[in-house]
């Protein structure tokens, strides 16, 4: 009986390790090579935006076009867990209506185009994208290139009046789309 106790109560401190272990991990995302990052923008008037994700680097890599993020195939737009997209307010994103939520945030890229996806379905891990049928919008962004390589994976908002436009930037790419409240 002492015996059963005793390797119970090692079982239950090598559990309790673990799961202290784990949290730990998990708590601390800032030390990933992909580390969390927001974007936010106030648009006035209760509207705000704010989307998480997590930047991945270059790394000296090719990123567009090549085997890191092939042309022509849904992107989940960062690393790690899905990007999320959450407006307080009803808005348009590249003319199309977005009512207030919470959503997923993918892309298409392509070398001259790149398409937004905006997902009604939440809490995916990244790279699951849970197909069409749960798209709330596709959206064409406009493409340029950066003057000079961004290293992180940035996603930023530049306010204009009662509207913004969001920028994704990395490598020599920016990728682009207008939003305003509506």
């Amino acid at each position: 009986m002492k015996k059963r106790l005793a390797l119970g109560a090692v079982f239950l401190v090598f559990c309790v390790a673990v799961a202290l272990h784990a949290g730990q991990g998990q708590q601390d995302k800032s030390k990933r090579p992909s580390p969390p990052a927001t974007a936010t923008v106030d648009l006035g008037g209760g509207a705000k935006i704010t989307v998480d994700y997590s930047s991945p680097r270059v790394k000296g890599r090719k990123v567009f076009g090549g085997e890191l993020v092939p042309y022509g195939k849904v992107w989940r737009t960062g690393a790690n867990e899905a990007t999320t997209f959450v407006t307080t307010a009803d808005i348009t994103v590249g003319g199309k209506a977005v009512p207030a939520g919470s959503y997923t945030l993918f892309t298409i890229p392509n070398a001259d185009k790149w398409t937004l996806i905006l997902s009604k379905k939440t809490g995916e891990w990244g790279t699951d994208y849970p197909g069409e049928d749960q798209d709330l919008a596709r959206i064409d962004m406009k493409v340029s290139k950066l003057p000079a390589l961004s290293e992180n994976f940035k996603i930023s908002f530049d306010k204009s009046g009662s509207g913004a436009t969001m920028n994704f930037e990395w490598e020599n790419t920016r990728a682009s789309v207008d939003i305003a409240k509506k």
